[in-house]
């Protein structure tokens, strides 16, 4: 199958025709990018009565995730010029194939760690990759299919969490850990027929009919055309010049801040702050987690057709204030509604996915403005539990921690002026 960016194709065209195998493949990727991160914790009891856990151990644990996304991101962009998107998507998938098998038979936490490691590399260089690979073959459909595959993400992160206990309870830890590399062998199906067919078109378009040959000849100044606007690989180093690089990672990172310190601490500050008790905390993490479906479903289209994406920005800044500033000022009168308000704001993740190619010409620009993007923002993503952590035991209460979290929140205010100016990152580097 060639795909309709390297044939020119831009106009907007029949969903299915000719790319089936590219979306299905697109969706049961995007399935396996969240699975086992929320595989291990409901069920770290049962783990551990067979390996020895502890809390440094569990802590570990948690933040291999962010940390692996966030080195293996540097590297991705070298993999895909040196063996291209297709085949390092196919290796990243079974990388999570086999790390989740091995998580299921890890004998001690060792390979427990480093099982995770490698499933969580695997799915680090996929989440770089899925958004070229939606420019690649969708350029005519990019915010339907980014909102297509972020609500996919949203949806296997949630389905782990909601049955690790009954099926660790009926087949075991290891079964409940392990299960979900049959998510991987789905996804490899489609992809490795999707780079046959591309094989195949190369080796068809080495010989083309005479009919064709008018059409090679145009696909040729196109793909030409398309090079010199591409960033070539020694050009990678100016993203760290490029103020659309920079505010498009720093939006993701404090967005991924917050998602992260909330997922780790939000059932301790509203024990603590708002009076509820430990199950209610729990549905209220639960609210905070499917806030994140609408707006993946959402944002990713209204960002194609809005003439600028601010007020998107400013919107999850709102929510931000209403959330953070319920919990400071009146925690004990609607929990349920500053929680809500805040995991709306994370709606900035799904319009970061959609905006690293609607600020890129190419799929080769989209590589590098998402492994900038989503390898530092990862990084910075990591420290959001440990700062809390130790503002909440240097202070001993929540408020200083809330705000703090509440001023990160106000800066994707300035990075969103950035962020919502219609420039390409290629142009950057023409000048």
């Amino acid at each position: 199958m060639t795909p309709p960016e390297a044939a020119g194709a831009t106009a907007v065209r029949p969903l299915w025709r000719g790319r089936v195998l590219a979306l299905v493949a697109i969706v049961l990727v995007a399935l396996n990018l969240r699975t086992a991160v929320a595989a291990l914790s409901p069920i770290f009891d049962e783990i551990g009565g067979d390996i020895a856990l502890g809390s440094v151990g569990i802590g570990l644990l948690g933040m291999l995730p962010p940390i692996c996304f966030a080195v293996v991101g540097l590297f991705a962009p070298a993999l895909h010029r040196r063996f291209g998107l297709e085949p390092v998507m196919i290796g990243a998938l079974a990388a999570i194939l086999i790390g989740e098998l091995a998580r299921g038979a890890a004998a001690d936490y060792l390979m427990l760690a480093l099982a995770s490691t490698l499933t969580f590399a695997g799915m680090g260089v996929a989440n770089v990759l899925l958004p070229p690979l939606v420019k690649r073959y969708f350029p005519d459909r990019i915010g339907l299919i980014t909102s297509l595959y972020a609500t996919v993400m949203a949806i296997g992160a949630s389905v782990p969490a909601l049955v690790a206990v009954q099926v660790s309870d009926s087949a075991g830890w290891r079964i409940a850990v392990g299960m979900w590399a049959v998510l991987a062998v789905l996804a490899l199906l489609p992809l490795v027929l999707l780079h046959l067919g591309e094989l195949r078109a190369r080796r068809d378009a080495t010989a083309p009919a005479p009919e064709r040959a008018h059409q090679e000849v145009a696909a040729q100044d196109e793909d030409e055309d398309a090079e010199v606007a591409a960033p070539r690989p020694a050009s990678f180093g100016r993203l760290w010049r490029s103020p659309i690089a920079w505010s498009l990672m720093l939006v993701f990172a404090v967005t991924g801040l917050n998602s992260y310190a909330l997922f780790a601490w939000l059932p301790e500050v509203l024990v603590d702050v708002s009076g509820v008790t430990q199950a209610q905390s729990g549905a209220l993490l639960s609210l905070f987690a499917l806030m994140g479906l609408p707006a993946a479903l959402l944002v990713p289209v209204l960002a194609t057709r809005m003439r600028t994406v601010y007020p998107l920005v400013a919107l999850a800044v709102a929510f931000y204030l209403i959330g953070y500033g319920g919990l400071l000022l009146a925690p004990a009168a609607a929990p349920w509604l500053w929680v809500g308000a805040i995991g709306l704001g994370p709606m900035l993740f799904p319009l970061c996915l959609v905006l690293i190619n609607l600020r890129t010409r190419t799929h080769l620009g989209a590589v590098a403005l998402s492994s900038f993007v989503q390898s530092l923002g990862y990084g910075l993503s990591a420290l959001g539990p440990l700062v809390v952590g130790v503002l909440h035991q240097a202070s001993g209460g929540w408020t200083i921690p809330l705000l703090v979290l509440l001023a990160t929140a106000l800066t994707l205010a300035i990075c969103g002026i950035v962020v919502s100016k219609p420039r390409m990152l290629e142009d950057e580097w023409q000048n």
